[in-house]
């Protein structure tokens, strides 16, 4: 199977970051369903110089101790004791960096997708839960059944039912940047233009 391979994540998290948008993530359940999305926005994140970073300054704990597995491992944490959101390691490993999966839209089983979401089929769909479908780190993780028990799976093994197809990145010049959402304490990290999205 064609999926992105070690070498896609193991460099420079910032080029990652605008190169994963446009790919599908996929997402086998339990019973055999094949979900799968489309990546329209990202955020970068390196421990190293990031105060925004779970592991700046390489700060290690059970928490952040996957972001310094091999690239392209899943990194599932949990926000605000609810909200799971999912990145994908980067750099080599040892090196804690990430990129965050901020959204996404439906490409395939659509209807799965908005029943694990919404328990609805997307037809009963609100015009607001369709705008707020996929777009978000926690409704991302929601639609896919994504949580802490996908934490430290391998993304180029299909086998483990979670990857990365090349799909076909944007027109470069559809790709904006711009500063990083929800991270305000991060001191001057909170202005770097590290989220990469798509119009």
């Amino acid at each position: 199977m064609d999926v992105l391979t070690r070498d896609f994540y193991d460099r420079d998290t910032l080029a990652a970051a605008r190169d994963l948008l446009g790919r599908d993530i996929v997402r086998v359940l339990p019973d055999g369903a094949r979900l799968r999305c489309r990546i329209t926005e990202t955020e970068a994140y390196i421990g190293r110089l990031d105060k925004a970073c779970h592991a700046y300054g390489y700060k290690r704990t059970p928490r952040t101790e996957t972001l310094f597995s091999p690239p392209g491992t899943a990194y599932v944490y949990l926000i605000y004791g609810m909200y799971h959101c999912l990145n994908f390691v980067t750099e080599p490993e040892g090196e804690p960096a990430a990129v965050l999966i901020r959204g996404a839209i439906p490409v395939e089983n659509g209807d799965r997708l908005a029943r694990i979401r919404f328990g609805r089929g997307p037809e009963e769909l609100t015009p607001y839960q369709r705008k707020n479908f996929l777009n978000g780190p926690g409704r991302l993780c929601r639609g896919l059944d994504l949580t802490r028990a996908q934490n430290g799976l391998d993304l180029t093994d299909p086998g483990f039912g979670l990857y990365v197809l090349p799909g076909s990145p944007p027109d470069p010049v559809r790709v904006r940047t711009g500063r990083r959402i929800g991270i305000d304490y991060a001191q001057e990290a909170a202005d770097f233009p590290w989220r990469f999205w798509y119009e």
